[in-house]
């Protein structure tokens, strides 16, 4: 066993003074997250859907930790008017933040249109994060070692991007859709960090997955066959939403982290255990693919990024 394998929560580092940002944090994986983070000092933004269900959660941090330093803010990943609102008011108060954790997604619903027209899984779980990175960018940059981890999935070696028919239009299937979306998440980390590296910004783009974790997000799905599947059949095999947290957790705050790294569970199949480094699918480290995904989801968000030159040829 490596000794990454062997982190847990109680190795991170001092985080006073940081300010975090966590999507999804008011339940599962990013509950987990934030609740780790503001254990340790950090000062973390909730970024939640429902703001009821994110005080509540926020609450039962505060009371297991007395001073704990929560925000609760709105945030609709499927709605860029959401996402931009999001954004503005974070820049108006923080002159700078040090972490972003793009955690929320969906899985698996019927065929659904976002706010913009979008297929909801590539709107909610790849432009949203696209377009929220891109505008908090600079306030990161301004950061005390700055890091943005993008969680994908096991199932991003699954997907395939079909660019000319991102809405779903010539055909829809929950999984593979959902695939497409964790295929993107991991393109979009891995482009990320090439346009950084060549701009020598300080921002380091890391990505993450959780293997199997026993969180809501299936259960969230109106597919009886995955419901069935991942939410009860599955479920005695899952890990905790705790120790599916343990690689985004590990690619936020360990020393020593790169920029394009992939962490995930180093146990079998990459299913359970501590954090270690995984591989992307060659789709997912493809320099012509990360241009043109790039490029689309400017096109899509109308969010370009002020980096200061293009990606490494």
């Amino acid at each position: 066993m490596t000794d990454t394998q062997q982190w847990s929560t109680e190795r991170i580092p001092d985080l006073t003074g940081r300010v975090c940002v966590v999507t999804g944090a008011n339940s599962g994986l990013g509950l987990a997250t934030t609740r780790a983070l503001a254990r340790r000092g950090a000062h973390v933004v909730m970024a939640v859907r429902d703001e009821a269900k994110g005080r509540r959660a926020a609450a039962e941090i505060t009371a297991r930790r007395p001073g704990s330093r929560l925000d609760v803010r709105l945030l609709d990943l499927a709605d860029l008017d959401s996402v931009r609102a999001f954004a503005h008011g974070l820049r108006a108060e923080h002159p700078r933040l040090d972490l972003l954790v793009n955690n929320a997604g969906v899985m698996a619903p019927p065929r659904t249109l976002s706010a913009q027209g979008h297929e909801l899984q590539f709107a909610a779980n790849h432009l949203g994060h696209f377009a929220l990175t891109g505008l908090l960018l600079d306030r990161l940059t301004a950061g005390d070692d700055p890091r943005v981890v993008t969680v994908s999935s096991l199932k991003h070696r699954k997907g395939r991007l079909r660019f000319d028919d991102l809405r779903g239009e010539r055909g829809y299937a929950p999984m593979p859709f959902y695939a497409r979306s964790k295929l993107a998440n991991a393109v979009f980390g891995q482009e990320l960090h090439r346009r950084l590296s060549a701009a020598g910004s300080p921002v380091r783009s890391l990505l993450a997955h959780p293997g199997y974790a026993a969180t809501n997000l299936p259960a969230g799905t109106p597919v009886p066959l995955v419901r069935l599947l991942f939410g009860h059949v599955l479920k005695p095999l899952a890990q905790s939403p705790e120790r599916g947290a343990l690689p985004q957790l590990y690619a936020a705050t360990a020393p020593g982290v790169r920029g394009g790294q992939f962490y995930g569970p180093g146990g079998a199949g990459e299913l359970r255990g501590g954090p270690a480094l995984v591989r992307l699918s060659p789709a997912a480290t493809d320099a012509e693919t990360g241009r043109r995904l790039w490029e689309v989801s400017e096109e899509l968000t109308e969010v370009r990024y002020d980096i200061g030159v293009r990606a490494a040829e």
